[in-house]
């Protein structure tokens, strides 16, 4: 199945496709014309309107003009934009206004390039926005027929500027850039990480176990769990998306886990000339119950990620579960067939050198320490424990909600740099949509009227039944106007009065609607996009006033003092007239319908974070609130960075509600499991501290909750319950035996200790090849997990014998 792989890395597919601001974002995306955009910057140490500099500009534009998975209709740089000027005659009488290409070919000359700047400056469009506001940087804008794309046009720009002989840094971003290319450098990493990650393991494990066949039991169990998942999840024809992509890497060192409990008490139980198969026989006898538990309540913690309503993690946690109990039933039914088929010579040789790591090694002394001092110091570890948990409460509080695809990189990636160093000098290179949608509508009552006049007709023996069929399908539009203009002309003179009173109804009706060309309105959305610049949260708001001002300045007096909206409707018409006849008339159907009831105002930040967006939305509500529009207008949001704020807030919400419900019902399997509320409660401790400890780690240490963040609350739920059940379930079969608490936990300084602490290390280790990727989110997941790793073994070390020694005095 593997060669049907399909990589996706698509932040919008973080939501369904039927959630709704999804379903917005595309709907505008196709009524306003929308397309997500690669943005090519070049930037100079001085001005960039100079000869040399914009003909290297004009040269790049043309060949990334000649890729096929280009929309050269919205293809946005100076050599495709219009300049928009008075017209005189000869005898220097203004005759109109005249669309010219801005920079049809670069100037060669210093005055060609001082009358292109002041020509841009004079257009509020483009500053800032095709050539930044320090006058130092030029930006591309490629609209792409499919985002998938972006990073094979990418590297074909940046391959063809490699050979440009030019002083001025060429730079490639965009939200779509970045999450192309990060797919690209997943599907590398996949390849890297995982195989380095089985080598750790074996490594490792050729440690512990000085028995070269024995260890390869253990790597065929994690490279057969690996392959099937994985093969079953592309053969299902799922997509590998950023978390299913950390499938391979998870499912290796957890595979492993059950396994090395298993090596460890075989051969710490086995002795020089017992039988093979009665040893393993008890070790399984032993080992069963806790195994089963442990994969039971690891798979739960996965399988809550099918309460979050985010696709994605749906799929993750549900192949991650699936993965976990089928390493279970390879493990208890391969290893001790394999173990039993090894030859008396390596059973001895793996008994001999596990023994003697046992004596010599640091890890036996240290844990022994570690068991009498959790016994004599209890009453100081307790409260220490409670310090610390304290403290993690404390860092909770601390945590902020964040994401941006752009930050999925090292700050010395090529995306990052160029993301840094463009929005430094452009108005922004993240973009957000502001829509307004009229909310005036007197259709139902125009209908009501429209209907009466028709039956009238009708019973007079006129044929109206076209025109009821439209009215009753598509309601009030100007294909209606049209029909009832036809029917006036076709009528008897008795019936023209009453077909008149329709037509001035229905075009009465559809001129109201027309709220975005009433000047009170437009003045409106000036002042809106005045006051989001000057909030300092928005780098530049593009609109249709933008066009109509521009339109309206050259149409007049040419100067300042015109660059205004219209006083009246049919003003605003006339310069909306005018602009079709540009070489881009479809520019303007970007920011408004053809309808002129909707609006979209195109928002640049410098910022792509989520909790920039967050705070640009807030403002706007307040705005609104205070300043309402003076036509009733209804407002919403689309493009990608407000995509990324809904779906993180879906996470944060589905995440808890996933930890919360898996707790109950792991707690109730502990329960189950011990027979004892007591124990229960015991179990879940280590649960309980390390998920507030790393969680508090991450409030202290700044690092915002995003979506590698988001799922370790599943994976810490599902580890760190594994060395509590192995603890308390070998420790009450040595309480029981024993008759002592004290000696039970001296005894479990030995033997069940190390195995725990080989898992912890084991699957520590497993993790660390993720901290060599250039990616963040794994370098994150790498990390945290390690981390979750020795926290969760150094709970059920320290702080369950501490409780335990306390209140079980025998």
């Amino acid at each position: 199945m593997f060669p049907r792989l399909q990589i996706d890395t698509d932040p919008e597919n973080m939501l369904s496709s039927d959630a709704p601001a999804r379903v917005f974002h595309n709907d505008i995306k196709t009524k306003f014309v929308m397309h997500d955009m690669v943005v090519v910057g070049v930037v100079s140490n001085d001005s960039i309107y100079q000869a040399q500099h914009l003909q290297t500009l004009n040269q790049l534009s043309q060949f990334i003009l000649q890729f096929e998975d280009v929309i050269s209709n919205d293809y946005l740089a100076l050599d495709v934009v219009d300049n928009i000027t008075q017209e005189f005659d000869a005898q220097g009488n203004n005759t109109g206004i005249k669309f010219s290409y801005l920079m049809k070919n670069a100037p060669t000359t210093t005055e060609g390039a001082a009358a292109l700047e002041a020509a841009v400056k004079r257009l509020p469009m483009l500053e800032n926005t095709l050539v930044s506001g320090d006058d130092k940087a030029a930006a591309i804008y490629i609209p792409l027929t499919s985002k998938d794309k972006s990073y094979g046009v990418a590297e074909q720009i940046r391959e063809f500027a490699d050979t440009l002989d030019t002083s001025l840094e060429i730079h490639i971003t965009g939200l779509p850039i970045a999450e192309d290319q990060f797919g690209y450098e997943m599907f590398v990493q996949m390849g890297v990480a995982a195989p380095l990650a089985g080598l750790a393991i074996f490594l490792l494990l050729w440690y512990f176990f000085r028995n070269l066949p024995l260890i390869v039991a253990p790597m065929i169990v994690a490279m057969a769990t690996v392959i099937i998942i994985m093969g079953s999840l592309i053969g299902m024809g799922f997509t590998v998306h950023i978390m299913s992509s950390m499938i391979a890497i998870f499912l290796m060192p957890i595979a492993v886990v059950d396994s090395v409990h298993i090596l460890s008490e075989f051969a710490d139980r086995y002795k020089k000339g017992e039988d093979v198969n009665s040893v393993l026989t008890q070790v399984m006898k032993h080992l069963y119950k806790p195994m089963l538990f442990t994969s039971l309540t690891s798979a739960v913690g996965f399988f809550s990620l099918l309460l979050t309503p985010i696709p994605p993690v749906k799929i993750f946690g549900a192949f991650i579960g699936s993965g976990i109990l089928l390493a279970f039933a390879l493990t208890v039914i391969f290893i001790p067939v394999y173990i039993s088929r090894m030859s008396p010579a390596a059973i001895e040789n793996l008994h001999n050198a596990v023994t003697r790591l046992e004596q010599k090694g640091i890890l036996s002394k240290v844990l022994v320490a570690l068991g009498a001092h959790a016994q004599q110091k209890a009453k100081l570890i307790i409260p220490a424990f409670l310090l610390v948990l304290g403290l993690s409460i404390v860092g909770i509080s601390k945590i902020v909600i964040n994401d941006n695809p752009v930050n999925w990189f090292k700050q010395d990636h090529q995306i990052r740099v160029a993301d840094k160093v463009l929005n430094e000098h452009f108005a922004g290179t993240y973009d957000a949509w502001l829509v307004f949608e009229s909310a005036v509508n007197n259709q139902q009552q125009i209908q009501e009227s429209l209907h009466i006049n028709l039956q009238d007709m009708q019973k007079q023996g006129l044929d109206v039944s076209q025109i009821q069929a439209h009215l009753r399908g598509k309601g009030i539009d100007q294909e209606l106007l049209v029909l009832l203009d036809d029917l006036s002309f076709s009528v008897d003179s008795e019936y023209s009065e009453s077909v008149d009173t329709m037509l001035q109804l229905v075009e009465r009706e559809l001129n109201e609607r027309k709220v975005f060309m009433q000047p009170e309105m437009l003045d409106w959305l000036s002042n809106l996009q005045a006051a989001l610049i000057d909030s300092g949260m928005v780098g530049k708001v593009n609109s249709i006033t933008d066009i109509v001002k521009t339109v309206n300045r050259e149409l007049r007096s040419g100067n300042e003092a015109d660059f205004a909206i219209p006083e009246s409707a049919n003003g605003v018409a006339q310069t909306l007239l005018q602009y079709q006849s540009s070489h881009r008339p479809q520019d303007l159907w970007h920011f408004v319908d053809t309808d002129y009831q909707s609006a979209l105002l195109w928002l640049q930040m410098t910022s792509g974070d989520n909790q920039h967006m967050n705070a640009v939305v807030t403002w706007v509500e307040d705005y609104i609130a205070s300043n309402p529009a003076p036509i009733a207008v209804e407002a919403d949001w689309a493009g990608k960075s407000y995509l990324n704020v809904v779906w993180q807030d879906l996470m944060v919400s589905g995440m808890l509600d996933s930890l919360l419900s898996s707790f109950v019902i792991v707690f109730l399997m502990m329960v189950l499991l011990f027979r004892s509320l007591k124990y229960g409660f015991l179990a879940m401790l280590p649960l309980t501290f390390t998920i507030t400890m790393i969680y508090g780690l991450i409030g202290w240490m700044g690092k915002a909750y995003d979506m590698p963040i988001a799922v370790l609350s599943a994976l810490t739920l599902g580890l760190s319950i594994d060395f509590a059940i192995h603890f308390l379930q070998r420790l009450r079969e040595l309480r029981t035996e024993l008759g002592s608490m004290s000696q039970a936990l001296t005894q479990m300084c030995q033997e069940p200790s190390r195995a725990i602490s080989r898992n912890a290390i084991v699957i520590a280790i497993g993790f660390t090849p993720l901290l060599l990727s250039p990616l963040v989110p794994y370098i994150t997941v790498g990390f945290f997990l390690a981390s979750i790793m020795v926290v969760s073994a150094l709970v059920t070390l320290v702080l369950l014998p501490a409780l335990l020694i306390l209140t079980d005095k025998s």
